[in-house]
């Protein structure tokens, strides 16, 4: 199967000072998808311009035709399941129905105490996605849901006319641990990792390549558990988080062997970060732009 190249587009330039041209690129450039985080700040991002996800996703529908469009991903942090549905539907019917939801627990960043509250233990951030996927889901697929559960509720919420997309937009589940695998294997139609965080540091490409052969396994796992195949999943590697770093975007030959290694391991999507100067994504532009265009044929 062939793999498939999108990129990631960081909501940090004001809309018409190079936002919008970003997007459209991308389009050019002939990207599967191009996704942006769903964050309220991030990282060392924090103290400068940083702009709204689906806003953002919204503008980017409009001025463009074939591109899929996504997040990577939305978290419960500060979203609730009954307004997400209703703003997902929404650039759903705008975008002609080009949305992929990148969705996951969630961290322990900014995100996590912006609203006032104290940042959850793993063990709560596990207990409420396991709530949130399964009424987003209902939420996206049924007229009217009502729920009362631990931590969301929802009475009468409509929903009509629902998504473009049918049943619904299609979810992409950020998860390496065994709770989050299950969710996968059973709401995604795509599963999402940047790989094992313990070994950003101080690990190697070939620890980290086994690392992912091991959530892979684990994957097929929990949807053999659940009764599925695992190859109905897309199967994404979010990059930039590995030991590689941004070795991949030094060179067209670099990037080939990285993707072809992860392709081995049954990859079907890499997704790689939109260059920002003077930046943990810093790379040479004219070397992106020549990955984008040549990388792909060279993978198929």
């Amino acid at each position: 199967m062939s793999l498939r190249l999108s990129t990631v587009i960081l909501p940090y330039r004001r809309w018409h000072e190079g936002g919008r041209s970003a997007w459209t690129r991308a389009e050019q450039l002939g990207f599967h998808a191009a996704y942006t985080y769903d964050h309220l700040s991030w990282r060392s991002f924090r103290d400068g311009p940083w702009f709204g996800a689906v806003p953002t996703l919204t503008a980017a529908a409009a001025v463009t035709d074939r591109l899929r469009l996504g997040t990577l991903v939305t978290s419960p942090n500060f979203r609730h399941p009954v307004t997400l549905a209703k703003e997902l539907i929404s650039l759903d019917d705008i975008s002609g129905g080009r949305v992929t939801l990148g969705i996951g627990a969630g961290g322990t960043g900014f995100d996590a105490t912006a609203l006032g509250q104290e940042p959850w233990t793993p063990r709560e951030r596990a207990d409420r996605f396991a709530e949130f996927v399964p009424l987003l889901h209902r939420l996206l697929t049924e007229d009217s849901v009502s729920y009362e559960g631990d931590f969301y509720s929802a009475h009468e919420a409509r929903n009509i006319p629902g998504c473009v997309q049918r049943p619904r937009l299609p979810f992409a589940v950020a998860a390496t641990g065994p709770r989050g695998l299950r969710l996968a294997a059973r709401y995604g139609q795509a599963w999402v990792t940047t790989g094992d965080p313990k070994l950003f540091e101080n690990g190697t490409p070939e620890q980290s390549v086994q690392a992912l052969r091991g959530q892979a396994e684990k994957l097929a796992d929990a949807c053999a558990a659940a009764g599925r195949d695992v190859t109905e999943l897309d199967r994404v590697l979010l990059t930039g988080f590995t030991p590689d770093r941004g070795r991949p975007l030094r060179s067209l030959d670099a990037f080939v062997d990285f993707a072809g290694r992860h392709q081995e391991l049954g990859f079907t999507e890499i997704v790689i970060h939109w260059p920002i100067p003077d930046s943990d994504f810093a790379a040479d532009e004219k070397v992106f732009e020549q990955i984008a265009m040549e990388a792909p044929a060279q993978l198929a």
